[in-house]
């Protein structure tokens, strides 16, 4: 059998552009998987770096508003203290009777059969105005009351400005 040359080589030829062409096809498929590699990469750093800004921001927000708490827990402690030494200081008053309570009568009633009398002591403010002295333990009741009253005016201001704070935070 006779082989011709000029086939062989021409089929070698053929050979040799079809593998030329296909590493070609390679290096530019190569080169494109490359490209799309990085950008890949550029779009998660983006993305890590978005998410870390964030995040940063969320932070510094709970972060201000823990402070902002911080102020306002140590203003409701210094008014509750207060309130607790004010009374603290009028319950020792009406115990040692350096102070008295007493309530305003109606002089004209007069059918209750009250025999409080019309008449003014020394340091007495109301010009004449009829008034009874309260025993020192229903005195104390009351100035107990009146501190639950104002602690709880006092709690229930610091609920306010914690809820005007968080919402206008948001």
């Amino acid at each position: 059998m006779v082989v011709p040359w000029k086939t062989v080589g021409a089929v070698v030829l053929v050979l040799i552009g079809a593998g030329s062409a296909w590493q070609f096809q390679d290096w530019r498929y190569g080169k494109q998987l490359a490209q799309q590699a990085q950008q890949h990469a550029e779009t998660l750093n983006q993305l890590t770096q978005t998410a870390a800004t964030v995040q940063q921001v969320e932070q510094d927000k709970r972060l201000a508003l823990e402070q902002r708490r911080a102020v306002s827990e140590q203003t409701h402690f210094e008014k509750m203290t207060d309130a607790q030494k004010n009374q603290d200081r009028l319950r020792d008053r009406l115990a040692t009777s350096d102070l008295r309570l007493s309530v305003l009568l109606d002089a004209t009633d007069t059918a209750k059969g009250c025999g409080v009398s019309a008449t003014a002591g020394a340091g007495g403010v109301d010009h004449a105005a009829v008034r009874a002295r309260l025993d020192p333990a229903h005195a104390q009741r009351i100035i107990a009351i009146t501190d639950d009253g104002d602690q709880g005016l006092i709690a229930l201001g610091a609920c306010r400005a914690y809820v005007k704070e968080v919402a206008t935070d948001k």
